[in-house]
């Protein structure tokens, strides 16, 4: 399974804009997710790909989808990659995809809080989970968990 983000457009069958009814809609035929119920007119969805253990979070405004939330896949061997420009954010180690997005023009910047921002694409990378993942010989994370994909101006 592959995700793509689309800054400014969404990710995977996602577009920001897209009703509450319509991004349903996508989630049934994208594959086998499990949706976590919500109201008619939910402020978030939660898709769980119970194969990989990937949770996406679809964020609503004003029955609008504004947000698409992306968390890493729990079981390591899981056929799954979540594509920005091309590069595989839960698999490339964050230091070589940091250096690569800035190699391609892209500007990030380190908050203290523990994430690190591309403010132009209006995405957010960070280590935030307490799942086990993989680390180095100092026990920091190798690979980002984590992804928040925001809609551009008027979206």
């Amino acid at each position: 399974m592959d995700v793509e983000i689309r800054p400014g457009t969404g990710a995977g069958p996602f577009r920001f804009g897209m009703p509450v009814r319509e991004a349903r809609a996508a989630a049934q035929q994208w594959g086998p997710f499990r949706t976590a119920a919500a109201d008619e007119e939910p402020g978030q969805i939660v898709l769980t790909h119970d194969d990989s253990r990937t949770d996406i979070v679809l964020g609503f405004s004003g029955g609008a989808l504004s947000a698409v939330e992306l968390f890493r896949f729990r079981k390591e061997d899981a056929d799954v990659r979540i594509l920005l420009d091309g590069l595989d954010v839960f698999r490339t180690p964050s230091e070589d995809l940091l250096e690569e997005l800035t190699g391609r023009g892209h500007t990030i910047e380190e908050n203290d809080l523990g994430f690190d921002a591309l403010p132009e694409l209006k995405v957010i990378l960070a280590n935030q989970s307490s799942y086990a993942y993989p680390v180095d010989e100092e026990g920091d994370p190798l690979h980002f968990d984590y992804v928040l994909v925001g809609a551009g101006p008027g979206g």
